[in-house]
């Protein structure tokens, strides 16, 4: 890792990005919810077309309510909101990769300002549930939903834990998965 704190500060926190399903009460300050939508704004897309609308959730029972659809999103219940994804649906090979790229994007937002989050979909007839609930066009593709909240206690992220002496999470070395030039060419060093 670099010697550079402000870069090891920055690389920190994309080490840290975990999935959090359980949250504290607390709120979610406002300032963190504006940067988190200016970081959406500035995700890059497929042909920048920005496909995405986002309908922030916090009432409870609709949070509960869509935590219940077909899919894996009841992390929702103990969220204090959820940022649901709504994609233009135009042409879905597009969407797949900026959905992804945005719920990235808004986790580590969120993860800046010490909140948790986890990407939380539907499938199926869960899709459509999502999208009549929300109100979301006809044709959008309304999959994914982030809860975001403060981690509930002992949470603590990944670079203090290997401080700590906690042993490392099972992760395959890098010489297993970096292959050079071709995928049958020689296998990068293992340096972490």
């Amino acid at each position: 890792m670099s010697d550079d704190p402000c870069l090891r500060e920055e690389i920190h926190l994309l080490l840290d990005l975990r999935a959090v399903r359980d949250y504290a009460p607390d709120p979610v300050p406002q300032a963190a919810l504006d940067d988190i939508y200016q970081v959406a704004r500035w995700t890059g897309s497929a042909e920048n077309r920005q496909p995405w609308d986002l309908i922030v959730v916090r009432d409870r029972a609709m949070l509960d309510r869509l935590g219940a659809f077909p899919g894996y999103a009841d992390h929702l219940g103990t969220a204090p909101i959820g940022i649901v994804l709504v994609m233009d649906g135009s042409n879905e090979e597009y969407a797949a990769h900026d959905e992804g790229r945005l719920c990235e994007r808004i986790m580590l937002a969120a993860a800046a300002h010490g909140l948790g989050s986890c990407i939380g979909w539907w499938n199926g007839e869960g899709r459509e549930q999502a999208r009549a609930l929300l109100g979301a066009p006809p044709g959008s593709i309304v999959g994914a939903i982030l809860p975001i909240g403060y981690p509930a206690t002992g949470h603590r992220p990944m670079h203090e834990e290997l401080l700590s002496g906690r042993k490392e999470p099972a992760r395959k070395p890098i010489a297993d998965f970096i292959r050079l030039e071709r995928y049958d060419g020689e296998r990068a060093a293992d340096g972490g």
